[in-house]
Parts: structure tokens; sequence; C-alpha cells
């Protein structure tokens, strides 16, 4: 029988499309203005989907510690509420996270994101100790959800600029939500801290190109129309997935 009459074409997957900051910001303009997403959804979205990568990444059984503890240090805005999110879905995953929020945003959004952590015992640190050994031996890993695309990373002020001078010398893996601290979104970094772990959300940032880390895109919701509007060239999730590693 002659089975070449149903063969495909091989079909040619066009490469994963990294976005700018201006990019990045348009995307979530039309995300919340006309495809009515609200912000507090998408951060839920966002923050559910990392804990969903880092259990992949840090399965409970492959962490040496005898406590599943973990260190989220969130920032002042939006990726700092990410943050908030991803450490109460990773205590209802059976982690321990321990929260480190210096500088809390004054937003109602922002305030009932940490009430929910509270509200489920979630230990918040009143200041991080520049005794890195410490960190080693208290925490498995570091959630470094401090500065986000939505940031100035050129001018990054304290106490922000000391937490990243105690994360770069931490000895245990650093996870970073979406961008990593300190690096312009717009250009991988030459120096900055340096995550074992990237988590993009919902389409990767150009500083992300060439990041010889682990790197997973989280977050599985965006709108087909979008998608093609920007070019994105999502992957193919597996089955449910609503995180993938690239």
């Amino acid at each position: 029988m002659n089975h070449s009459s149903n063969e495909k074409e091989p079909e040619t997957i066009e490469p994963l499309r990294y976005l700018s900051k201006t990019e990045v910001a348009t995307v979530e303009t039309e995300l919340l203005r006309d495809y009515r997403f609200g912000q507090q959804q998408l951060i839920e979205i966002w923050g559910h989907a990392c804990a969903i990568a880092i259990t992949k990444a840090f399965p409970l059984s492959s962490l040496s510690k005898k406590q599943p503890t973990l260190l989220v240090v969130c920032g002042p805005e939006q990726n700092g509420s990410i943050g908030l999110v991803c450490a109460r879905h990773l205590r209802m995953f059976e982690y321990e996270p321990t929260i480190f929020y210096p500088k809390r945003s004054a937003q109602s959004l922002h305030q009932d994101f940490t009430i929910q952590c509270e509200k489920m015992d979630i230990p918040f640190l009143s200041y991080l100790p520049t005794e890195v050994q410490l960190l080693n031996d208290a925490y498995n890993l570091v959630i470094d959800a401090i500065l986000g695309p939505e940031t100035d990373q050129k001018e990054v002020k304290e106490p922000y600029a000391g937490m990243l001078v105690t994360l770069k010398q931490v000895k245990i893996p650093i996870v970073s939500v979406d961008v990593p601290s300190g690096w312009d979104i717009d250009e991988p970094a030459k120096d900055g801290i340096n995550p074992e772990v990237l988590i993009s959300l919902t389409a990767p940032k150009k500083c992300a190109t060439g990041f010889s880390g682990k790197h997973f895109l989280a977050g599985r919701f965006l709108p087909y129309d979008i998608q093609k509007k920007f070019e994105l060239n999502l992957p193919e999730f597996p089955g449910t997935e609503c995180v993938i590693e690239l």
C-alpha cells in the first residue's frame, strides 16, 4: 500500500519569541484593557504557575535538608505579589516557605496577597541576614521575586541593592521569577545574581536568551489572538500542564 499521499509536510516550527520591556508592557495592557483580565487574576495565575514550576525543578523528595524550607524574597511591585502567591501555593504543596517582604505596597491588591499568606501562617522575616551562611543553613533554596519587568533595573535602590549583594553570595540555588533581579530586561546580564532556575511568565524576556540554567515557561492562559498578534510562537504544553521546561 502506498501511504505517501497521507504523509504531511514536516511543519516548520517558528522560534519562540523573546519579548522586550516595551512588548511586555503592551501585552499586559491588552490583557487588562481589551481582554478584561484583572490584575489580581493575572498575579494569581502567574504565582500558581511559578509554584508548580518550583515543584518540578525541586520536588520535595529532592531537597537536601530535613525540613522543606524555602525563602521567598518579595519586591515592592507586581513581581513581589507574584512571589506572595507562589509562597501560598507552595505551602499548600507542603513546602515550608518563609517570606521576606521589606517594603510592603500600600495598594489594597498587594495587601490582600500579604494577608492571605499571614492567614496561612507563613512566617515573615523582619530582616534579611547578611550572614550568608545563616541562609545556606536555614533554607533549601531562595525564590527571587524582587524586581520584575515593571522595575527600572538600572537604578536599584536600597534595601534591594543590599539584598542583591547578599543573594549573589548564597550557595543554595536561586529561582528567579520572570527576570533575575538586577538584570536589564532587554539584554543578558554580565553580572548580577546567577539563578539556577528561571521561570519566565507568559513569554520569555530578551534577557533570557542564552540563559544556561533550567528555564521554565509558566502560565498557559494567553488568548490565541494575542499569541498570533505578537507572534509569540509558544511551545506546545504537554497535556493539561501550565508549565513547560524550555
